[in-house]
């Protein structure tokens, strides 16, 4: 009763488990896009350059500030008033009194300073590398997610071969079981057979582990539940997406990677922080508008109920002089800066020359593994399929049919390392490209 139970149960979670829906490759990357915690911090970085863009202007809008004071003058300063001006001796008086309050009211705008003005072009080119991380972030998940998901098809086509391989030998152990029975067959032969039926066994588990690993791993690449079930398609060889290779030779351009497009930007940010340290040096010029009144008493009520009103408007011009020192040596480090980032672009464009061209190299040159240890595969197969009706008919011994098994293992397995390796290729040469988004929106 029990195992009609279990198999009635295990019958439904498989016809469950068939009906979900299959995800794509595409709708895993769109899932990612919305879901990958990464999402958050570079939406975040986004709105800190937004940020950092109204900090720069606020320098240049309008500034008040309210100031007010009261002092408790414990003892009065004195002044001496010389002899000969109120009467024949020197006459000391204060010119306060105890309590001495003051409020004041100051506007001030900044009417022209340089190194203000050069700075805040710098705002754009923040915003612009803000875009440009979201956009490198978006290729990072394009790339994991593909990898991730190639790494699937892989160890499903090894646990194909696996389980085929065990049903070969499962065959072959119920003749040898059949003919030891019948004292045809030796025990040590059914034994060996069995050895390589338990190691296969043993290399499915391994397998299995593996494909839940790689899915695991897909999930947290999309931000997708580790504990829900994501049933995804396998690609194989032939429908493995990838953009023309020949276009891809012909048309690369350095300028197409966002990595490369970021340097550019920090090199504009570098010249921008440059000229506005040698804009220090220029003149300032701030106007400023000032309202406020003052009182003074004995008592603290008579120091804020006789108060008398001042106001003022005035210019300000500040020319630095006694600076120069600091504000060279400061030019001269960004200056410096400046060089080795144009010089360390000029270098990595062309590592990213050498990227692509190996990279085109190498999924050419994984095509022909593919394409031969396929070949192999096939022709493993028919090898065993001989030997194993030559052995059925005596023409040959254990020893041949278990060398030939494990020359079509040998085979599968190269034939997965390749096929790994294939689709690895591709991804990578479309990360050298700089195409990783094409290839998105082409699949």
């Amino acid at each position: 009763m029990n195992k009609h139970i279990i198999a009635a149960i295990t019958f439904l979670v498989s016809a469950h488990l068939t009906a979900q829906e299959s995800w794509p490759l595409k709708r895993c990357i769109e899932y990612g896009f919305k879901n990958n915690r990464n999402n958050t911090i570079y939406a975040n970085d986004k709105l800190a350059a937004d940020a950092k863009a109204k900090e720069a202007l606020s320098a240049y809008l309008p500034k008040i500030s309210l100031t007010s004071t009261l002092d408790n003058n414990l003892k009065l300063q004195e002044s001496v008033i010389p002899a000969g001006v109120f009467g024949e001796k020197p006459m000391r008086i204060a010119f306060s009194q105890k309590f001495n309050a003051n409020a004041t009211a100051q506007l001030d705008q900044t009417l022209y300073d340089q190194a203000l003005i050069t700075g805040l072009k710098a705002n754009k080119y923040s915003k612009q590398k803000a875009d440009l991380n979201t956009q490198q972030n978006q290729e990072a998940l394009i790339y994991n997610v593909t990898t991730a998901y190639f790494e699937i098809s892989v160890y499903r086509q090894q646990l194909d071969f696996l389980q085929s391989n065990m049903e070969t030998y499962s065959r072959q152990i119920q003749i040898f079981e059949l003919q030891v029975s019948k004292g045809i067959t030796l025990q040590k032969d059914l034994d060996k057979v069995r050895v390589d039926f338990n190691n296969t066994r043993s290399q499915i588990r391994v397998a299995q582990s593996n494909l839940q690993l790689a899915e695991n791993e897909l999930k947290f690449e999309m931000g997708y539940p580790i504990e829900q079930v994501l049933v995804v398609n396998s690609i194989t060889r032939q429908a493995a997406p990838s953009a023309l290779l020949a276009d891809q030779s012909a048309n690369f351009e350095v300028a197409s990677r966002t990595d490369y497009k970021i340097s550019e930007v920090n090199i504009k940010m570098l010249e921008i922080e440059q000229n506005r340290i040698q804009a220090e040096g220029l003149p300032k010029l701030t106007a400023y508008a000032r309202y406020g009144a003052v009182g003074f008493g004995d008592n603290l009520t008579n120091a804020y109920s006789e108060v008398s009103d001042f106001a003022a408007i005035g210019l300000k011009l500040n020319i630095p002089i006694l600076d120069f020192y600091k504000r060279n040596a400061q030019y001269t480090q960004a200056k410096i800066e400046h060089i080795n980032a144009e010089e360390q672009l000029k270098i990595d464009e062309s590592r990213y020359k050498v990227d692509h061209q190996n990279a085109l190299t190498k999924v050419m040159q994984e095509q022909a593994n593919v394409d031969n240890n396929q070949r192999n595969v096939a022709l493993a197969e028919s090898v065993l399929k001989t030997t194993n009706l030559q052995l059925q008919k005596g023409v040959t011994d254990l020893t041949d049919w278990l060398n030939t098994q494990n020359s079509l293992k040998e085979a599968q397995n190269s034939y997965l390392k390749s096929l790994y390796s294939f689709f690895l290729a591709k991804i990578d040469l479309e990360k050298a490209s700089g195409t990783l988004q094409f290839f998105y929106n082409s699949l």
